[in-house]
C-alpha cells in the first residue's frame, strides 16, 4: 500500500484528469452558443440532453475526490508533530520492543526447559517400555 503522500498525489492527479475530461465531454457535447444573442427561453423549452447528465456525473466525480483529498489531507501529521515528538515517539516504540523482545526471550526459556523435561519423560517411557518387552521375551515357555 502506498504512503500518504503518493495517494494524495495520486488522488491529485485523479482530480486533475476529472476536470480535463469533463471539459472535454462538455465541449464535445454542448451546444453552441451565441454570446451576442443569449436566448435562455429557447433553452428552457428543450428536454434534458446528455450534457446535464455528464454535468452532473462530473460533478458528482469531482466532489468525492475532493472529499477523499480532504480526508487524505487531514489524515496527513500535524505541524505540532516536530522532529522531537517523533524521535520520542521512536524512542518509546523501543523501549516498548526491548521489553516485549525480553517477554519472548523468557517465553522461549521456559519452553526450551519443558521440552527438554517432556523429551527427559519420553526416554524414561522408553527404557521402561524396553526393559518391559526384554524381561518377557527372556522368560522361558512353559510346558504344555
Amino acid at each position: 500500500m502506498a504512503d500518504r503522500l503518493t495517494q494524495l498525489q495520486d488522488a491529485v492527479n485523479s482530480l486533475a484528469d476529472q476536470f480535463c475530461n469533463a471539459i472535454g465531454v462538455l465541449q464535445q457535447c454542448g451546444p453552441p452558443a451565441s454570446f451576442s444573442n443569449i436566448q435562455t427561453a429557447i433553452n428552457k423549452d428543450q428536454p434534458a440532453n446528455p450534457t446535464e447528465e455528464y454535468a452532473q456525473l462530473f460533478a458528482a466525480l469531482i466532489a468525492r475526490t475532493a472529499k477523499d483529498i480532504d480526508v487524505l489531507i487531514d489524515s496527513l501529521p500535524s505541524e505540532e508533530s516536530t522532529a522531537a515528538l517523533q524521535a520520542a515517539s521512536l524512542y518509546r516504540l523501543e523501549e516498548e520492543n526491548h521489553e516485549a523482545a525480553a517477554r519472548l526471550e523468557e517465553v522461549v526459556y521456559r519452553g526450551d526447559m519443558l521440552l527438554e523435561k517432556i523429551q527427559s519423560a519420553l526416554a524414561d517411557i522408553a527404557q521402561s517400555q524396553l526393559k518391559t518387552r526384554s524381561g518377557t521375551h527372556s522368560q522361558p515357555l512353559p510346558d504344555s
